[in-house]
């Protein structure tokens, strides 16, 4: 009798065991899960990161542009500043394609900056030249040597300036 009380018993090792494996099948569930996870963040971070950098390059070769056709926009407006009556159709010419020039940069969102008569800001200005000048208060801006162009709401490129000195 004392050997049937012994095989009625469960086996304890054999329930551990077999309690463990579903336990250790949920680690192993949840280790994947985890990585999966984590691959799909890395994954999603990547694709923004290639996005943005491809937006940037995109803002970058625009800037390139308008900074080119800047120098020609100023090239006319040095040639229109010419008097005379000698050319009159030339000028005519220069005009219109100065103005079509003009109407090109402001539908690609340029603007012109005003500095005439504005303080110093080292952000928007390149001061070139600085002179005395007792009408004009410290700082002020009385000279334009190079007009300055914002994109929308970034420059695009510093005005050259004269600036005042008490």
């Amino acid at each position: 009798m004392a050997d049937e009380s012994v095989t009625d018993k469960p086996d304890a090792s054999v329930e551990t065991a077999e309690s463990a494996e579903p336990t250790q099948m949920q680690r192993e569930r949840d280790d994947y899960k985890d990585r999966w996870l984590r691959k799909s963040a890395e994954f999603d971070n990547y694709r923004k990161r290639i996005e943005r950098e491809r937006r940037e390059q995109a803002d970058q070769a625009v800037v390139d542009l308008l900074q080119e056709l800047l120098l020609v926009v100023d090239d006319f407006d040095r040639a229109l500043t010419v008097s005379g009556d000698e050319g009159g159709a030339y000028r005519k010419g220069v005009e219109l394609i100065h103005a079509k020039l003009h109407d090109m940069l402001r539908k690609q969102g340029v603007q012109a900056m005003d500095v005439l008569g504005t303080d110093f800001d080292p952000n928007v200005h390149m001061a070139v030249m600085h002179e005395e000048s007792p009408e004009h208060r410290e700082g002020e801006v009385i000279g334009e040597l190079q007009k300055g162009y914002m994109l929308h709401d970034r420059l695009l490129r510093p005005a050259m300036v004269k600036v005042a000195k008490a």
